[in-house]
């Protein structure tokens, strides 16, 4: 295979990684070919223009930058980057791309359950660290995130993340992920990683795929999916391909007893139900021999529902005899355009030029709820009410130039640079009037008129990427980039990775670079507030005269700084092993202020116009803001290993290992106006302790005749949290903000196995179990257990909280 050299991230039109590729830019994962072998697509080549027609070897998941005869593998890559091809996603048994990710890669986790509107999106967190240090990219296209923020407290608060099931599975051909700080090349928010989703472009084939399956062991959480992916030629240069996806879950609910009742009746904290369409379309074209049109399309639409706490008869009696349990509703349209143009012109040069429109629009509302002090003045009130509306855009536009020079055999040079702007955008839109009077509805108050708003800023960027072989065995890469934001100001990244091989089987490599955040609009300018049975919390936003009564300063961006150093051996011929530990130190990170409690929060609340509801204990009202409140130190170690045995007439067995090592220090809290610590021990424990220490995972995938059996075993390591004491707690820790029981998640194994046959040449049925012994965290004790309802620490990045999950699944290739 053949060497890749990358560009900077950003403007590149189809892709990335620059020292880091594992497939070469004609050739991708072929995931439809049972012999693994690799597909090197040929619509896009011109026969009689050999030389000159923008042929595959600007695929569009890649940019070449040296002659395309020295594209090297993955494991040849100056940075560590992982290569998951289709069918690894597809073995997992997981029906969205944010879980199969997680059940392949140890450096990625995934909290075990969202609260609120959280629990609508899947925040997968690289290297322990928060969803927003994460850059995901499409086709190598910069990806909008989401317009809903996680407001609520935890490891992920603050984060809007790139929602990934947005993208229909039956889509990809494979994903990279850069496990390196990449600031220099991709955007300077590249803290913790890239990760570059890269999507088919297969012709004449049309391939379909159903799934089913529920947590057999809790009776519930039953989840079906359909799917689809075909492809044409477009004439003999171009390709295009459509592919979508239809899946719904149903609702995973905790069941346990209610203090106040003693019956399971409160089906809150569980996993929210959801019905999802997606789909994309992707396509290439040549319009001369030199020139290339391409483009991407996605829409995907969901509609999801997450069942808050039970409210007792005595809440509204009139309307709810029985009680009730509010449902919050999320109607949410997702859609991005790329439309770009490339070519080369005198000197060898190649340019690239796209523009990038991504949104997501999310209208909240609430249903079986009702606000009783409205109810109570007016003798009336509505049953369900719009409650907030959020959309957030990116439009994204790239330059993207490059040259390959060759000085000898040896000694060869990668020129690439380029300029992006992207302008962002976000609107908060208030809920109906019955939504917030007078306390608001029961579930979560709407938002108010003075909540809404709309913001946008300007994000100019340019970069220069020199890839510089000095000799055969010697690789250095030297990148910078320039950001400037019309909000927060300037911002200057640089990176510097050396590799060098001493033979064939033992290479060094190192990087060192620098990052760089700037706050998001949804981080400045979200503003909320929940209304629980027993009390409220609040969100301020930043810059408002509510959170400055706090000690609130305004935000200013995150810095970071990346080291990283490792080993690519291969000890004996196909066993294939890299090392590289890392440590990532990012400034001022941005979390939630010093949680507020009493008559601070509820003084503060007040200034936001919005009246508490009656009643309410003091001492659970609290309230927060983002602030820049900590520095952070992430260390770690990352371990992969593979090792292909051909066992003849009893098949193939592909054995692999993947380990992370994780941890996470603080060394500096920051303190707010008012001289207060802006981190309390339970915030603290979110940073550092919330994500595994260690992941391990143990895969072998045995091919024989017309079977295949894929076995996994993962292990995750110790959480520890700092649980609040809830309403059964004695009433001097009850809510309380300083006193809290430290609480260990201890080790596990998880098992997973799936089973395959290959009916006909066109049908393959698989039937597996996630999890199959049903191995469940440990339970929180019932003094921190709210309402006696929550048995699991939902904050914590570890063992599924849903037990074994059982499916089967058909695949029909025509």
């Amino acid at each position: 295979m053949r060497r890749l050299r990358g560009v900077v991230a950003v403007p590149v039109a189809l892709a990335l990684f620059p020292s880091a590729y594992a497939m070469p830019l004609h050739a991708s994962i072929n995931t439809h070919n049972n012999k693994n072998k690799i597909h090197r697509p040929t619509t896009l080549k011109k026969k009689k223009h050999p030389r000159t027609s923008l042929d595959a070897h600007s695929a569009e998941h890649m940019v070449v930058t040296r002659n395309s005869s020295i594209l090297r593998r993955a494991r040849a890559s100056i940075s560590p980057v992982d290569i998951i091809s289709a069918k690894e996603l597809h073995r997992t048994g997981q029906i969205n791309l944010a879980d199969a990710l997680a059940r392949v890669n140890p450096s990625v986790t995934i909290g075990m359950a969202g609260w609120d509107a959280g629990a609508f999106t899947s925040s997968i967190r690289l290297r322990g660290l928060n969803p927003n240090h994460t850059l995901v990219l499409i086709n190598g296209k910069r990806r909008h995130t989401t317009a809903s923020i996680y407001a609520d407290s935890g490891p992920q608060e603050g984060s809007s993340p790139v929602d990934l099931n947005m993208i229909p599975a039956e889509a990809i051909d494979h994903i990279e992920v850069l496990r390196d700080g990449s600031g220099s090349e991709y955007g300077a928010d590249a803290i913790a990683g890239v990760i570059n989703i890269v999507l088919k472009k297969t012709t004449n084939k049309l391939e379909a795929d159903a799934q089913t399956g529920a947590n057999a062991y809790n009776g519930d959480g039953w989840q079906y999916q359909f799917g689809f992916d075909g492809g044409l030629p477009l004439g003999n240069d171009g390709y295009i391909n459509l592919s979508g996806q239809m899946y719904h879950t149903d609702h995973f609910i905790q069941k346990g007893i209610d203090d106040r009742t003693g019956k399971e009746d409160d089906p809150a904290l569980s996993l929210a139900e959801e019905t999802r369409q997606t789909t994309s379309l992707n396509f290439g074209k040549n319009i001369t021999p030199s020139l290339q049109l391409y483009g991407l399309a996605t829409y995907a639409h969901r509609h999801g529902e997450s069942l808050q706490d039970y409210r007792t008869p005595h809440i509204l009696p009139q309307l709810y005899p029985d009680g009730f349990v509010p449902i919050e509703a999320l109607e949410e349209q997702d859609y991005a355009f790329t439309l770009g143009l490339k070519g080369h012109f005198w000197g060898g040069f190649r340019w690239d030029l796209s523009s990038t429109y991504g949104a997501d629009d999310d209208h909240m509302s609430l249903k079986n709820s009702g606000n009783p002090a409205l109810y109570e003045a007016t003798g009336y009130t509505p049953t369900r009410v719009r409650t907030e509306t959020f959309r957030h855009a990116q439009w994204t536009n790239d330059l993207a130039i490059r040259r390959h020079f060759s000085l000898n055999n040896e000694q060869k040079i990668d020129l690439s640079f380029g300029a992006q702007h992207r302008l962002d955008t976000y609107r908060i839109g208030a809920g109906d009037p019955a939504s917030y009077l007078d306390g608001g509805t029961q579930g979560f108050a709407g938002l108010m008129p003075e909540n809404a708003g709309k913001w946008d800023r300007d994000v100019w960027s340019g970069y220069v990427d020199t890839n510089i072989h000095i000799t055969r065995k010697l690789n250095i890469d030297l990148g910078g980039r320039y950001e400037h934001y019309t909000d927060v100001g300037n911002s200057q990244t640089g990176k510097v990775a050396v590799r060098y091989d001493f033979n064939r089987r033992i290479a060094v490599r190192a990087t060192l670079n620098n990052g760089f955040r700037a706050p998001t609009l949804l981080e400045e300018h979200y503003s909320a507030l929940n209304v629980t049975p027993f009390g409220a919390s609040a969100n301020l936003p930043v810059n408002s005269t509510a959170a400055s009564s706090l000690g609130a300063r305004p935000l200013k961006p995150e810095r970071s700084t990346n080291l990283s150093g490792g080993f690519v051996l291969e000890p004996i011929d196909h066993l294939h092993v890299t090392i590289d530990a890392y440590q990532i130190n990012i400034r001022d990170r941005i979390v939630p202020g010093g949680s507020y409690q009493g008559e601070n929060a509820e003084n503060a609340i007040g200034l936001t116009g919005a009246t508490l509801p009656g009643g309410l204990d003091p001492q659970n009202v609290t309230a927060a803001y983002f602030t820049n409140g900590a520095s952070t130190r992430t260390q770690g170690l990352d371990i992969m290993a593979s090792y292909p045995l051909h066992l003849h007439r009893y098949g193939n067995l592909d054995l692999s290992l993947a380990l992370n090592l994780n941890r996470t220090r603080i060394h500096h809290i920051a303190t707010d106006g008012n001289g207060n610590p802006q981190l309390n021990a339970q915030q603290i424990g979110y940073l550092t302790t919330a994500s595994p220490r260690s992941k391990i995972i143990l895969n072998a995938y045995w091919t024989i005749g017309k079977w295949n059996v894929n076995v996994r075993q993962t292990r995750y390591g110790q959480t520890t949290s700092n649980l609040t004491y809830e309403d059964s707690a004695p009433a001097n820790l009850q809510y309380s903000q300083t006193q809290f029981r430290h609480f260990v998640n201890p080790p596990a194994w998880l098992t997973d196995l799936e089973v395959g046959y290959q009916a006909t040449r066109r049908i393959h049925v698989a039937v597996g179990a996630n999890n199959i012994f049903n191995v469940r965290p440990r339970r929180t004790p019932p003094e921190n257990s709210y309402l006696g309802t929550l048995h699991y620490d939902n904050n914590s990045s570890g063992i599924p909280m849903t037990g074994g999950y059982y499916y089967g699944r058909i695949n029909i290739s025509l």
